[in-house]
């Protein structure tokens, strides 16, 4: 299928977790120079790629499921776009699928899931935490930045338990994403005294 806006699909895992993602904009940038793709091009003095990120993944945390529009010059084809792109990308981001998008649209993300494992002491814990939070009408938060604020983060909260992943337990957050904002990872760990586990 030809189009010229382009939605990827992709993971960073492994050690490019720890990019940031301002680094990452410019590994993609110049992914689309080694490939020679032609990309358009923001205005003004210093003009860049016309990339957008969904969202920005937090610093350390691997992506799984990321989203990513890359405007171009013409038409190309999509599976051959994705296939060029794959072959440029460093390891640990890997490129998982395409779709052609309207000019127009812009992603725009619903839910964020996190996924963090949980030693099998602590499982009870913080089974019953997630479980205290999410009966709770009312969860609040301090924001510092950008200015000082308290906030009720439970409208955020679409789901959040200790469930089976392979041979291990995992604790999950699963987060809407709305016009006024969504709770922040480090904030529901620091809620359920699992801020350690980064560790």
């Amino acid at each position: 299928m030809l189009g010229d806006k382009l939605r990827f699909r992709f993971a960073k895992t492994g050690t490019l977790r720890l990019l940031s993602h301002h680094d990452l904009m410019r590994c993609a940038e110049r992914m689309l120079r080694r490939a020679a793709l032609p990309f358009k091009s923001t205005a003004g003095f210093h003009p860049g790629p016309r990339i957008v990120f969904a969202q920005s993944l937090p610093l350390g945390v691997a992506g799984l499921d990321e989203v990513v529009e890359i405007e171009f010059l013409k038409e190309l084809d999509a599976d051959e776009t994705l296939s060029v792109l794959r072959s440029q990308a460093p390891d640990g981001l890997t490129f998982t699928r395409v779709a052609v998008v309207p000019l127009k649209a812009t992603a725009v993300p619903r839910r964020i899931a996190y996924r963090l494992e949980v030693p099998h002491d602590r499982v009870e814990v913080v089974a019953a935490r997630c479980a205290e939070l999410l009966a709770e009408p009312k969860v609040w938060v301090e924001r510092l930045k950008p200015n000082p604020k308290r906030l009720n983060i439970r409208p955020y909260l679409r789901n959040m338990s200790v469930a089976a992943c392979g041979l291990a337990q995992s604790l999950e957050f699963d987060l809407w994403v709305t016009g006024t904002g969504t709770a922040r990872a480090d904030e529901l760990m620091k809620l359920l005294n699992v801020s350690d586990l980064i560790d």
